[in-house]
């Protein structure tokens, strides 16, 4: 969709206070419904109708009446909610034309009050040429769900952090102004893509300078993962400037080693295509790899040593876990990974076996006992009271109710020491019978209903029989 910012002259304070009510109603809305935008904009003197309907005809706005009557933003609307912030802020004051188009943003000319220009980059993930963004970024991390104007944000913003911190590093990347939403404004690079040279006065020099950045990226931590000819910028004085880093990664990252070697091969295939440079071929032995390194042109993935920083953990980089940084805590305070390898195992398995004899301890109890406590046993009196009451199945429930209050003072006077205890076990023990005992009488109820309904002596020698067995 083509960025016309003519349109902005013409949108007043009710018009974008409307579009942000609909972008606010996005959180939670694939389409926002319309009552709830009016809501949301809480006009003065109403008109949401009217706005939305202007908006629209913008093309600021999508209307779907599928399911129910909603509205959502488009990029167009996205784009004039993030330019509209950057003027208030001052950052800058005109837009120019259009100087990049890629698979994820489009680049556009802007210049501030002063007369400087600028570039901004305005993400636009969710276009027909790459869609597998979920496969390709890890955007959204432990999210499930997302829209396309939502990740473009979180590109946005991982893109103007990756640039600020390579820039206080030294490394030779655009100079990040600021970032709103889905739109990053940078310092203008003076040069051209280096797909576009055809010729260089000395392609050695460029080739091991690109190389060197590779190189200086790993050992701050970081791979480019897509450094190839058309994010590396190179001006008159043959001055490379590196662009482009949404899609950076850790040297945790369990693919880094597939990700630097591509790097790599890119800018080796290139210059051999296109500047006829000779190159030494490429071996698969890690360990002849190792060897040869200093003799061949290739940088190695394993033998870069991180000793300049860790910015993957400053910058929460894409495969840099807990266990990266518990490993650089321990690097950075000196630590002997052996001797605390050994003793969390150790520790690990003084907690697994401490676990497993209170299980063992406690298979036989309802309640573990405190220290010092001892778990009491049912004497033999209540199991043969037990018996007597399977037997005495045909009287009254005031009998059985004698019966329990018996075997419960007779508990009570074996267990003088721990009363607590044992009346805890005294009440799951009747709970458990009463359960079994109504269980029993709906399941004997069940079985003989299409037997003799009649007969009570056969129904009462059934339950007899069957209490005298539980």
């Amino acid at each position: 969709m083509k960025l016309d910012v003519d349109v902005l002259r013409y949108l007043s304070k009710d018009d974008f206070r409307v579009l942000t009510a609909v972008e606010m109603g996005m959180r939670n809305h694939e389409l926002v419904p319309t009552e709830l935008i009016d809501r949301i904009a809480s006009l003065k003197y109403g008109g949401t109708y009217k706005i939305l309907k202007n908006l629209l005809k913008h093309k600021l706005l999508h209307h779907d009446s599928s399911k129910y009557d909603g509205f959502r933003l488009t990029y167009l609307g996205y784009d004039f909610l993030a330019i509209k912030t950057m003027v208030n802020r001052g950052v800058f004051t005109s837009v120019g034309r259009q100087i990049g188009v890629g698979k994820e943003s489009d680049i556009f000319e802007v210049a501030n009050e002063d007369g400087l220009v600028m570039a901004m980059k305005l993400h636009r993930l969710g276009r027909t040429s790459f869609r597998a963004v979920k496969a390709k970024r890890d955007y959204l991390r432990h999210r499930s769900s997302y829209n396309w104007l939502y990740l473009s944000r979180l590109a946005a913003l991982k893109e103007f952090a990756f640039m600020k911190a390579l820039e206080n590093h030294g490394f030779p990347v655009p100079s990040a102004v600021d970032c709103n939403r889905h739109c990053v404004i940078m310092s203008l690079v003076q040069g051209y893509p280096l797909v576009q040279v055809k010729q260089l006065q000395n392609p050695e020099i460029v080739f091991e300078t690109i190389i060197n950045i590779v190189v200086r990226l790993a050992e701050h931590g970081l791979i480019h993962c897509d450094f190839n000819e058309f994010n590396i910028m190179i001006d008159d004085d043959e001055k490379v400037t590196m662009i482009d880093f949404p899609q950076m990664v850790s040297v945790s990252h369990r693919n880094a080693e597939m990700y630097f070697d591509r790097d790599v091969e890119c800018i080796i295939k290139f210059f051999r295509k296109r500047f006829n440079m000779s190159f030494s071929q490429r071996t698969d032995d890690s360990e002849d790899s190792d060897a040869d390194a200093d003799e061949s042109d290739r940088p190695s993935f394993f033998v870069i040593a991180r000793t300049a920083g860790f910015l993957d953990k400053e910058l929460a980089a894409s495969g840099f876990t807990g266990k990266d940084q518990h490993d650089i805590e321990k690097f950075i305070e000196g630590g002997d990974d052996t001797d605390a390898t050994v003793d969390n195992e150790g520790a690990e398995d003084e907690g697994v076996s401490n676990l497993n004899q209170t299980n063992i301890e406690g298979i036989d109890s309802l309640t573990l006992p405190e220290e010092g406590e001892q778990i009491p046993k049912f004497n033999e009196k209540v199991k043969l009271e037990e018996s007597n009451n399977g037997n005495k199945a045909g009287q009254n429930n005031e009998e059985g109710t004698h019966d329990d209050s018996d075997k419960e003072e007779d508990d009570e006077a074996v267990n003088d020491e721990n009363p607590d205890l044992t009346r805890s076990l005294n009440k799951q023990r009747r709970r458990a019978i009463a359960a079994a005992r109504r269980g029993q009488k709906k399941t004997s109820s069940s079985r003989n209903s299409y037997k003799d309904k009649g007969s009570k002596s056969n129904q009462n020698s059934k339950i007899q029989r069957q209490l005298s067995n539980w």
